[in-house]
């Protein structure tokens, strides 16, 4: 455990970063889960937003993301 007063509020906002990075990556993945199984083009823009959100957010990098989003649209291309 942080002894000092600096590194006790640094704990506190990595832990506040942490829970709200974890949602954004718990909704990411659940639309990419979403996208697999079931490819549509509401979906698909569910899943585009989330992706976008992750990247605003440097949660994934922009390459990353753009590959996601190549991924799943060729998924809806070819169905």
């Amino acid at each position: 455990m942080p002894i000092l007063k600096n590194a006790k509020k640094a704990l506190r906002s990595s832990q506040k970063k942490a829970e709200v990075n974890g949602r954004i990556k718990s909704v990411l993945k659940t639309m990419t889960d979403k996208m697999i199984k079931s490819p549509s083009a509401e979906v698909l823009n569910l899943a585009f937003s989330a992706i976008d959100k992750a990247k605003k957010r440097n949660i994934i990098h922009a390459n990353k993301a753009a590959r996601l989003k190549s991924r799943m649209s060729k998924l809806v291309a070819a169905k």
